[in-house]
């Protein structure tokens, strides 16, 4: 598949590695990382790493390794709740600072926690009031049911499934629609046009958000990324996946490598069946 990976078709839509993707690795990481294998750009993630908060630095490793910057995706996880400051709004105002800076179209946010009360009862307008200011689109992601044994806790407001409410603009991430328990092409079709982004990755529905390399889990991605090159999709695909578990900084590339090869492979449309109808070898 490394051959794919090197075929990138005329206004095809642009695939990029988020920078938790390295993770033990840093963001700088990243930025090389991404650069050596082909990607055609990178969504940030923001969180404790210094580096990840600082635009001259992301300017600087973005013209270093000449990698442009997708994506921000804000500091909305339990663990960056002092990231960029507690005030949640804030937050989001300088993330879309950071992206007009950086050249990114899109800031990826999650929904606000249930505990985040005021927060939570101005979200869906305070979302769009952003998105009208700036050419910088919010896009609100899916997210899932806590879970802890036969319990099942509802930790986010208006609440994880973001199609149930009056968002100009989603992220679809896979791996969560695998822990929520459904199915990402399903949810691409109830997000219809407002889907603006999509974080590739996998899961097998256990209930743990794994972020498996795409094909390894029981999501039809290949068959999402056909549907979105079938329907003229011209948003971006950021492989999102895990892999702290990697034994070696090679078996790390190797996975990061597998993921955009199989990216490639399938928005280039449906894989052809060879005659008989056996499978393609």
């Amino acid at each position: 598949m490394g051959a794919v990976a090197d075929q990138v078709p005329v206004e095809a839509v642009k695939v990029g590695l988020s920078t938790a993707s390295v993770y033990p690795e840093n963001t700088a990481a990243a930025f090389e990382i991404a650069s050596r294998l082909g990607y055609d750009g990178v969504e940030v993630m923001v969180w404790t790493d210094p580096v990840s908060q600082d635009v001259s630095a992301l300017r600087r490793l973005s013209d270093e390794h000449r990698i442009p910057v997708l994506a921000v995706h804000a500091p909305c996880l339990l663990v960056t709740q002092r990231v960029w400051s507690t005030d949640p709004w804030r937050k989001l105002s300088t993330a879309q600072a950071a992206a007009e800076r950086l050249g990114a179209d899109t800031v990826v946010v999650h929904p606000p926690f249930r505990w985040q009360r005021a927060y939570a009862r101005g979200f869906v307008e305070g979302i769009r009031r952003l998105g009208e200011e700036s050419p910088v689109r919010f896009a609100v992601e899916n997210m899932y049911p806590w879970r802890y044994r036969d319990r099942e806790m509802q930790a986010y407001a208006p609440g994880w499934d973001p199609t149930e409410e009056d968002y100009q603009d989603l992220t679809l991430d896979v791996s969560h629609a695998a822990t929520a328990r459904g199915d990402a092409l399903t949810l691409a079709k109830r997000m219809g046009d407002r889907l603006r982004h999509v974080h590739i990755g996998d899961g097998s529905g256990s209930g743990k958000d794994e972020h498996l390399v795409p094909g390894r889990g029981a999501q039809p991605c290949a068959a999402l990324l056909e549907r979105l090159a079938a329907d003229g999709y011209r948003g971006h695909v950021i492989a999102e996946i895990n892999t702290r578990r990697a034994m070696s900084a090679r078996e790390r590339e190797a996975d990061l490598a597998e993921a955009l090869a199989f990216t490639r492979l399938h928005l280039a449309g449906p894989t052809p069946t060879p005659p008989g109808g056996g499978p393609a070898r």
